[in-house]
């Protein structure tokens, strides 16, 4: 994780100052993220998300994929519904972007394989 963080930010060149401010923390935080001594709060990745341009999976380390591709798989209403998805949560506010989030994982914690 710690690299990635500071890989982006270094790639956005953006100062730890810069980035703490835009997540509304301290630059002591922001260098123990890049340090691994604190995990970022799922609000803090949602908006690093949306600030370095990847998935909060490539953010924290848990993928080598920066983008998850928006059309892989099935017909074109699958690939609208993606995008309408996609579409209200830029929309939502950080809170309701959480809770959406958490719901999903909800449902795909509780899914029958």
């Amino acid at each position: 994780m710690s690299n990635r963080i500071k890989e982006l930010r270094t790639e956005k060149k953006i100062t730890q100052l810069q980035l703490s401010i835009a997540l509304g923390v301290t630059q002591e935080t922001i260098s123990a993220y890049e340090h691994d001594r604190h995990m970022p709060s799922l609000s803090a990745l949602m908006k690093m998300s949306e600030l370095f341009d990847a998935s909060m999976d490539y953010i924290m380390g848990l993928s080598n994929v920066r983008h998850m591709p928006l059309d892989t798989e099935g017909d074109s209403g699958d690939s609208e519904q993606k995008n309408k998805l996609i579409y209200f949560y830029s929309r939502l506010g950080t809170k309701n972007k959480a809770r959406l989030l958490a719901y999903a994982q909800g449902l795909w914690d509780s899914r029958k394989e």
